[in-house]
């Protein structure tokens, strides 16, 4: 996504509660579950399993106990796919998830001793169990190797289908996951969650009316208010593209209302993203799979389609969503747009769709290219006076920040990714991605590249930008 705004930076004003808890509620509206919470001078600080943040006080609402266990991101994700249960006809092989997930990791050596005793049916249930651990843990490619080894022993078995689905989906291979999505949807008719997965896959894969249909269905057979919500957009999106026409290039399929703009201007923007595709590729690598599905609206009806923030310029959820009204031809800032939201398409496919959002929008500003300008001496005084967002905070979604949040937001998120760049260069930045499509944490990642968690990089990044900008 590219936020377009004119304002100026936060202000923050430290606050004074004192309070001690298990969830942070943040003045953006977010929320943080947190293991343990204690009050440290102007900041907060948290433990959310092995890793520890602080948060300035100036963010935070109010924090209350009593908390759930946090969840991880992925679990969130997923939290719509069906509970899977080993079959009641293999109950004589006692708990079988104990015996294939051992000390948070799957052990192989188990999962090839029970496929070795020739029952298909407990062959496919081990696979899978390893196969939905290895997913839910963020492991893209382990993930997927024991759910196509689990279809090897079960091909029409609903549950599996649908999770391969779900992984083909989420790292950008929709058109692949359409036949398998199908499959389970015709293995298991009665399947809310089959429906609501041919949907997804229909919806990416730019068969939209299709999709519609699909998740009425899904309501049909078990109301759910995120399919409800899903529906509406597609059914937005179908209202205003109703008259919209198509056009295809080697990686491209252009959605456009015929006289909102000229061929030329049409040959201009699929010229740019060609153009864009193989720079990303040079940059990056691990090119999106399937053909980038990208449409051209109107102001007012990009809005109308995305509920999008007011400052929001351009989106990316899937598929590349771009304004153009007054345009007649791509100008500097378009060209920018259009590479910034392709990157995401990049970005997101060789993290196997883990990448933190401000890692995210850093890479992809980076990428335009942009470079902090001014905002780099205000950023410098922010950090110095340790009143920034930090970076754990952003993480996930900026679309519930205000103007000036989102503004900052950014700001950090390009200055992170200038200083990854500037220190150690872009190579580091592909194997971070590369470490969160195994399944690593950010932290994590970030330990295994650049040898720092978040404490230490806001550290280092405060340093930079002093010496750089000054403060």
């Amino acid at each position: 996504m590219r936020a377009h705004v004119t304002i100026v930076f936060l202000s923050v004003v430290l606050g004074c509660s004192l309070a001690s808890a298990d969830t942070i509620h943040l003045k953006n509206g977010r929320t943080i579950v947190a293991d343990h919470v204690e009050e440290k001078g102007s900041h907060y600080e948290y433990d959310i399993g092995d890793d520890s943040y602080a948060i300035p006080k100036s963010l935070v609402d109010r924090v209350d106990a009593g908390g759930m266990p946090a969840h991880t991101e992925s679990a969130k994700a997923l939290a719509d796919l069906p509970a899977f249960t080993p079959p009641n006809t293999l109950a004589t092989e006692g708990d079988l998830v104990a015996k294939i997930v051992k000390d948070g990791k799957v052990d192989s050596d188990t999962v090839s001793a029970l496929e070795s005793k020739g029952n298909a049916e407990l062959s496919a249930t081990a696979d899978f169990i390893a196969g939905k651990f290895e997913f839910e843990h963020g492991d893209i490619n382990d993930g997927r190797r024991y759910f196509e080894n689990a279809l090897r022993f079960q091909p029409d078995n609903s549950t599996i289908l649908i999770y391969y689905s779900a992984l083909l989906v989420r790292t950008g291979k929709a058109e692949q996951a359409l036949s398998y999505a199908q499959r389970a949807a015709d293995a298991s008719p009665g399947s809310a969650d089959a429906f609501t997965m041919l949907g997804y896959a229909q919806f990416a894969s730019d068969h939209t009316k299709d999709a519609v249909v699909s998740w009425k269905h899904s309501l049909q057979l078990r109301p759910d208010p995120t399919v409800e919500q899903l529906l509406a957009k597609a059914q937005r999106e179908q209202t205003a593209e109703g008259n919209f026409t198509e056009r295809e290039s080697s990686h491209f399929v252009l959605h456009y209302e015929g006289q909102q703009t000229s061929e030329s201007f049409r040959n201009q923007i699929l010229a740019a993203l060609e153009a864009d595709y193989d720079d990303l590729s040079s940059d990056l690598g691990s090119p999106p799979r399937d053909n980038i599905q990208v449409t051209l609206y109107t102001e007012q009806a990009f809005f109308d389609v995305t509920h999008a923030p007011s400052w929001t310029g351009a989106i990316n959820d899937g598929k590349l969503r771009i304004p153009i009204s007054g345009l007649s031809s791509v100008t500097p800032e378009l060209a920018r747009v259009l590479k910034h939201e392709l990157a995401h398409s990049f970005i997101n496919q060789l993290s196997g769709g883990r990448c933190p959002h401000w890692l995210n929008e850093g890479i992809a500003q980076f990428l335009e290219p942009k470079t902090l300008g001014s905002d780099g001496h205000q950023l410098a005084i922010l950090y110095k006076s340790q009143n920034y967002i930090p970076l754990n905070i952003l993480e996930g979604s900026f679309m519930n920040f205000s103007g000036p949040q989102a503004y900052l937001a950014y700001a950090e998120s390009l200055a992170a990714v200038t200083y990854i760049s500037d220190t150690y260069g872009m190579s580091d930045i592909q194997r971070i991605l590369q470490s969160l499509s195994q399944g690593s944490s950010t932290e994590a990642a970030m330990r295994a590249t650049i040898h720092s968690d978040y404490g230490s990089f806001e550290s280092d990044l405060a340093r930079y930008l002093a010496d750089k900008y000054g403060a």
